[in-house]
């Protein structure tokens, strides 16, 4: 049953969303702007105490995060307009049927299928049919024997902290985020789908960044994603400092470190 006028002007005119933990804001007119799509139902014909919400406040849905940008931009345009080197279009028409925005799906389908072949010798083009970013660990151990060489460094920041009794209250290392420096096209290999690009996003393969970073805080687990793509460690460097609680000497001690790892193939 459809919502009074009343019921549903209590959704704000600016919208702020969560979307797989990256947030957005938008209009609600942006959001409504496709009749019958999933997010037209949410906000025309649900009230928002409805719709799931996080710690924030912010309408939350559980979808890629990255990808939703596209999403907005076609609600906001009606036209589909995409990097020169996007190699997500797979994905991307499964966020547009899950959003239920079967025109942008349709383009979307249309130019993979377009893409999905050479102009020159009509032969499946490689990077498109066997994406770096949804290959398998055997995938990637097969290629690396003749795979493109290169150099990876992992960074993270760390921190523990030494009570007085050092046996008892050691908390040890917490990494915050492990963050990768590389040749775009060699991340995506090694890491795939855990890689955080949002930060950087849309890079040409050929260039390089230093803002990517990873989706879980084990070191061990990139490690073995880079050994089983064919990585070695040829150098590692860290700093690291120390400081009080507060200004009492007899407090617990913080220390706080960067370290890198190099990697090479």
């Amino acid at each position: 049953m459809a919502l009074t006028d009343s019921q549903s002007s209590t959704f704000p005119e600016i919208v702020e969303l969560n979307v797989g933990g990256q947030v957005y804001v938008t209009r609600l007119e942006t959001l409504t702007a496709v009749p019958n799509s999933l997010l037209w139902t949410k906000f025309t014909q649900s009230s928002p105490a409805a719709l799931p919400k996080d710690s924030k406040g912010r309408f939350f849905f559980d979808r890629d995060g990255f990808l939703f940008r596209y999403i907005l931009d076609y609600l906001r345009d009606s036209e589909l307009s995409l990097p020169e080197f996007f190699k997500e279009r797979r994905r991307l028409q499964k966020e547009a049927d899950f959003f239920q925005l079967p025109e942008l799906s349709r383009r979307l389908a249309t130019v993979s299928k377009d893409s999905s072949y050479t102009e020159d010798s009509g032969e499946p083009e490689e990077a498109e049919l066997c994406s770096p970013v949804t290959s398998s660990s055997s995938d990637r151990t097969l290629r690396s024997p003749g795979a493109t060489s290169g150099y990876i460094t992992i960074g993270y920041r760390g921190s523990y902290t030494i009570g007085r009794d050092i046996q008892a209250d050691a908390k040890f290392r917490r990494v915050a985020r492990i963050t990768v420096c590389s040749k775009i096209s060699l991340a995506k290999e090694v890491f795939g789908e855990t890689l955080n690009e949002s930060r950087d996003p849309d890079r040409p393969p050929d260039k390089y960044t230093s803002r990517y970073y990873l989706k879980y805080n084990f070191l061990e687990q990139a490690f073995d994603r880079l050994a089983e793509a064919g990585f070695h460690m040829v150098a590692c460097n860290s700093t690291g400092t120390c400081s009080y609680g507060s200004n009492d000497p007899g407090e617990d001690k913080l220390w706080t470190s960067y370290t890198e790892y190099i990697f090479s193939r």
